[in-house]
């Protein structure tokens, strides 16, 4: 099955619990259509560069799937619909990353950049 990677903001005004459920009803919407998350990380409140809806800061969730097409389009579909939902990015990918998400890694780790003097 083609694995994909999402990327979803969903608006900042709900709870940290309500935020990781859309995560959870999201994976069921898969599930129920062949398919399953493979990772998954809640990256937090974080400010946007610009406003949407009239919100300037969002609830950021991760997710690394193995599904087929028919139900990354439903949930697409879903999350497209969904009242709390801002913003929806899917990329199809050709290998899942190992460890935790450039987002997840300390500053040390992910700067890659040599020592400016």
């Amino acid at each position: 099955m083609p694995l994909y990677e999402h990327v979803f903001i969903s608006r900042q005004d709900l709870s940290n619990t309500q935020a990781e459920g859309l995560i959870e009803h999201f994976g069921a919407v898969l599930n129920d259509n062949g398919g399953h998350i493979v990772d998954q990380e809640y990256w937090g409140v974080k400010t946007m560069a610009y406003k949407i809806n009239k919100n300037r800061k969002g609830h950021y969730a991760f997710l690394r799937t193995n599904a087929p097409a028919p139900a990354i389009q439903e949930m697409e579909r879903l999350m497209r619909l969904h009242d709390d939902v801002m913003r929806v990015l899917t990329i199809k990918v050709d290998e899942h990353a190992e460890g935790p998400s450039i987002q997840m890694q300390k500053r040390d780790e992910r700067d890659s950049r040599r020592d400016r003097r």
